[in-house]
């Protein structure tokens, strides 16, 4: 199977449909123009500027699609290396495609990054946010810009135009966000309230690779160590690249992520010499009330998307007042490098993504008829289904099914008799390397969970009888776990998983919660979560009583999937990830119990599936 965009009839006019009627007119230049755009303290920015060529632009210019990196704009390349060695490796596949269908693309190293000068400050800075207005007032005076402007990219460049939409610049039409999180600390650093614990180091060796120019860090990086890579390639009037080492000396004064993400284990956290800034100042639903309402989304994501970019998908189109939004959610691993699915004919994606963003900005930027209105605003894949399907809302199946934990493993229709399962953390325990996360560490893995059952043996868990039809599930499952520990801290991991009638396990999605951010609150307007909320915060924060019971109702990241006739559903539970998430409570590895049976209402543990029976 494949997650070709002709699996199903979920488009009026599918994406490779679109580009069939959508033929190239204008071809690349043969290099770009490159120069410093000079900020408002006086820092300098390197800009690539790519403008159409070949043809006849129109005498009002042409719309502008801005890209914000600091992956570097473009590498400089070593004397001798291969003709066809591609210097911007990160912006390529956006310039390739945009610029010979009539637009410009403007790519910028963002402050203290690639040639630009500067130090950057943070994680995505309110400095870069405030840098990208200014690059959207240069951009509108340029001969060849109409005056309209599109952002998209990967991950930091996703975020990156939603903080150029919260400029509130109103050149700026259209943002995709593409893989990006709406909420830094829960979708990336912290899910459930729990550090990566590797996440932070993996991205400081890269960033200290690039910023730096140290080609010895990123060679072990896939991405990075093309041995024809020269740092980043200097702007057209520095021939002999002294300014761009000059800004790269700014560089080496640039923050650290294992040391910044730990100031803000909470998100009510404040650098203790800025009471301003929190984890909220480098996240972009803080700034959503900044986003014109005439500003067009288009939120791409996927399934296996890290440990909570499909969420930030997800609440960027259910927190943004918006009309004009548009969800693509699809087997996808980070960056859709690869096609998740474990019914997947091949690895590799064969799902049109930069056709479906050129319609997206044809149709906003361009205003052409591409049949995008006639549609409903989300589109998502269906594992094991293997096909697109259409929705007019999130989640896209409001029928609920629940099962509860029952005794002798088995997990039932209906609550039991009431009783616990208990067990022991054991934090050696880890989900290996093969994961949902490890892509997030630029690490080329295209097979997922391919050991599933050898790393969920021995975890808690309860099993359904074989189902007696097919059944869809799309959304956010939802957990209740009624605990106990002997500690005062403990973090549930929790996983679904479909068991085959041959006895093969498949791993579907998985959740995790640190105990003490149990309590749930009322989702505010820029975060309007359709699952349980809470905000992570010190102040909402509370340590478990050892012995007494707690409450813990979280959601599993969001999925669709179909379980076959004759599979079982299986959900377990355990109390650590050391190959991803760091150790709690350090050193006390808690008892916990889950309460299971009763009063349905009260004290039973289950999990709550959005669910399709299918005849």
């Amino acid at each position: 199977m494949s997650d070709s965009d002709h699996k199903g009839a979920a488009w009026a006019v599918s994406p490779s449909q679109y580009l069939t009627g959508r033929p190239e007119t204008f071809t690349l230049p043969e290099r770009p123009v490159s120069q410093y755009v000079e900020m408002r303290d006086g820092c300098r920015l390197a800009v690539d500027i790519y403008v159409p060529d070949g043809g006849q632009i129109p005498k009002q210019g042409v719309p502008t699609i801005l890209i914000l990196t600091p992956y570097y704009r473009r590498f400089a390349l070593r004397e001798g290396c291969a003709s066809s060695t591609e210097p911007s490796p990160n912006i390529a596949l956006y310039r390739d495609f945009f610029v010979p269908r009539g637009y410009a693309l403007v790519v910028v190293d963002v402050r203290g990054t690639g040639a630009s000068f500067g130090t950057r400050d943070s994680f995505r800075s309110p400095a870069e946010r405030d840098d990208f207005h200014e690059i959207a007032d240069w951009i509108i005076t340029q001969d060849w810009s109409d005056g309209t402007i599109g952002s998209t990219g990967i991950s930091y460049l996703g975020a990156a135009a939603c903080f150029l939409a919260s400029t509130g610049h109103p050149a700026v039409k259209a943002i995709a966000p593409l893989f990006a999180v709406w909420n830094t600390y829960a979708d990336h650093f912290y899910p459930g309230g729990v550090l990566l614990n590797q996440l932070a180091s993996t991205y400081d060796d890269i960033m200290v690779g690039l910023d730096h120019d140290r080609r010895d860090v990123l060679a072990k990086f896939s991405y990075f160590n093309n041995p024809d890579y020269a740092g980043p390639q200097p702007v057209d009037d520095d021939p002999d690249g002294a300014l761009k080492h000059a800004a790269i000396q700014e560089h080496l004064g640039n923050f650290h992520m294992p040391d910044f993400i730990t100031e803000f284990r909470f998100t009510d956290d404040r650098l203790p010499y800025d009471p301003s800034f929190g984890s909220h100042s480098f996240s972009p639903y803080h700034y959503a009330a900044d986003i014109r309402p005439d500003v067009a989304v288009l939120s791409v994501s996927g399934w296996m998307d890290g440990a909570g970019f499909a969420n930030g998908s997800i609440a960027r189109f259910l927190s943004l007042p918006n009309r004009n939004q548009h969800v693509l959610l699809g087997p996808w691993d980070h960056g859709a490098r690869a096609n998740a699915s474990p019914w997947r004919d091949s690895a590799s994606s064969e799902f049109p993504l930069m056709g479906a963003v050129l319609r997206f900005f044809d149709h906003y930027l361009m205003q052409l008829d591409t049949k995008l209105q006639e549609e409903a605003p989300i589109h998502y894949f269906s594992m094991h289904a293997e096909t697109w399907k259409a929705a007019q809302q999130w989640p896209p199946i409001s029928e609920t099914r629940r099962y509860y934990p029952d005794a002798n493993g088995q997990l039932s229709a209906a609550p039991g008799g009431a009783d616990q399962d208990s067990f022991r953390a054991d934090f050696t325990r880890g989900t290996g390397t093969a994961t949902r996360h490890e892509r997030l560490s630029a690490l080329p893995i295209t097979d997922y969970y391919t050991d599933w059952t050898e790393r969920e043996h021995g975890m808690l868990s309860w099993t359904t009888h074989p189902l007696g039809t097919d059944a869809d599930i799309a959304g956010h499952p939802i957990v209740n776990l009624n605990i106990s520990a002997s500690e005062a801290d403990a973090v549930l991991h929790v996983y679904l998983s479909e068991l085959e009638a041959d006895g093969t396990l498949r791993y579907v999605t998985e959740g995790v919660l640190r105990a003490l951010h149990r309590k749930l609150i009322p989702a505010p307007a820029d975060q309007n979560w359709s699952w349980p909320y809470r905000d992570y915060s010190r102040k909402n924060s509370a340590p478990l009583v050892p012995g007494e019971p707690a409450e813990l109702r979280f959601a599993l990241l969001p999925t669709a999937w179909r379980f076959a006739k004759g599979s079982c559903i299986r959900v377990s539970v355990a109390a650590a990830d050391r190959d991803h998430y760091v150790q709690l409570p350090y050193g006390r590895p808690p008892e916990i119990a889950i309460q299971r049976g009763g009063d349905a209402d009260a004290h039973a543990s289950w999990i709550e599936l959005p669910w399709q029976t299918i005849n």
